[in-house]
């Protein structure tokens, strides 16, 4: 469950000023009702990728079946 800044706050910030958690939440959100957006909610998607990309992408903070929490050295 996402605990944070909703929306309507963070649009009154630059995107560089907002913590990876916001960006991912609201990445992930807006990713599964794009089709219904309209052409401002297209450019804050936008705006989200885009800054994602600045910052080096997406991290992986949960186990899967090919990758663990913790970085093991063989």
């Amino acid at each position: 469950m996402y605990v944070g800044r909703d929306l309507t706050e963070l649009s009154m910030i630059k995107k560089e000023e907002w913590k990876d958690s916001e960006l991912e939440y609201f990445h992930h959100s807006l990713m599964q009702i794009m089709p219904y957006l309209n052409v401002e909610g297209h450019t804050i998607q936008r705006e989200i990728i885009e800054e994602i990309e600045r910052r080096g992408g997406l991290t992986r903070y949960e186990a899967d079946w090919t990758h663990g929490t913790r970085i093991s050295y063989d």
